[in-house]
């Protein structure tokens, strides 16, 4: 009995160290998320949109971008989105691109969404998150602002009131 109760108490202690060792490992080991900074080139991408447009964001250099992450479940970005429209319906005709890249949602969701807001602005679809990676964004919603030369002017992350899209489109109008 007490071998018994000895081997089990061996066991559970090896599968407790061996947890905290791999623990250890992830949090030593893993990279960093870095975020893209402000001040720098954003990083380039190609995206396709609902309508199988592809964006690339080099090719909105001379534009501000106005460089949105969300996802159909986040209820602040739901509450941004018609703000994100009224504006971008003032601003795109003077310079001022939105790019609003939907996080792994299926074709149908994003779709149902956009219809329900009436969104006229491109909504390229970042199935794998790559593009979210490789902008190191957390929690969402997350705005990029991105000026004519393609540099981070500004990173926002949170719900964006209209006064706020208003002024961040006004900040990166060429």
């Amino acid at each position: 009995m007490k071998k018994r109760r000895l081997a089990m108490r061996t066991a559970i202690l090896v599968l407790l160290v061996a947890a905290v060792a791999y623990t250890l490992y992830a949090n030593f080991t893993k990279e960093e998320r870095t975020r893209a900074k402000t001040g720098e080139i954003a990083p380039d991408f190609v995206l396709t949109d609902l309508e199988g447009n592809q964006h690339r964001l080099s090719d909105y250099k001379g534009q501000g971008v106005f460089l949105n992450f969300w996802g159909t479940w986040c209820k602040p970005c739901e509450k941004e989105m018609p703000y994100i429209n009224n504006q971008y319906k003032q601003f795109k005709d003077r310079g001022v691109e939105v790019l609003a890249v939907n996080i792994g949602e299926s074709n149908l969701a994003v779709s149902s969404f956009s219809e329900k807001y009436g969104l006229t602005f491109p909504i390229p679809l970042d199935k794998d998150s790559q593009v979210m990676n490789a902008y190191g964004v957390g929690p969402l919603p997350a705005t990029f602002l991105v000026d004519k030369e393609g540099k981070i002017v500004k990173y926002h992350t949170g719900q964006l009131t209209e006064h706020m899209v208003k002024q961040y489109m006004e900040s990166i109008e060429p």
